[in-house]
């Protein structure tokens, strides 16, 4: 959650003291949201914290395609394995 007293900044002010919120960055691990001419323009978190954003990203994106495979396969279109798997040979000139 961020606490716009502390986590919106100017870019000015980021850019003078970068050290500080570096350490606050580490230390709370909430972004900051820097902004120019009072418009939020950037936002700036710690290595960790971003890593594992993009990691709860990438599980997301493999949830929804394993619920977009169950509702196509509730709705008949699902063919079997072996077809798929011919069609997919024939395309790419491979052979099992």
């Amino acid at each position: 959650m961020i606490d716009i007293t502390k986590d919106i900044q100017s870019l000015t002010t980021f850019r003078r003291r970068s050290g500080d919120f570096m350490k606050q960055l580490k230390k709370t691990k909430r972004p900051v949201v820097l902004t120019v001419k009072g418009k939020a323009e950037a936002v700036v978190q710690d290595a960790v914290s971003y890593q594992r954003l993009l990691d709860l990203a990438a599980q997301a994106d493999f949830h929804e395609g394993i619920r977009q495979a169950l509702e196509e396969s509730k709705q008949g279109k699902a063919r079997p394995l072996e077809e798929f798997l011919a069609d997919f040979e024939a395309t790419h000139g491979m052979r099992r």
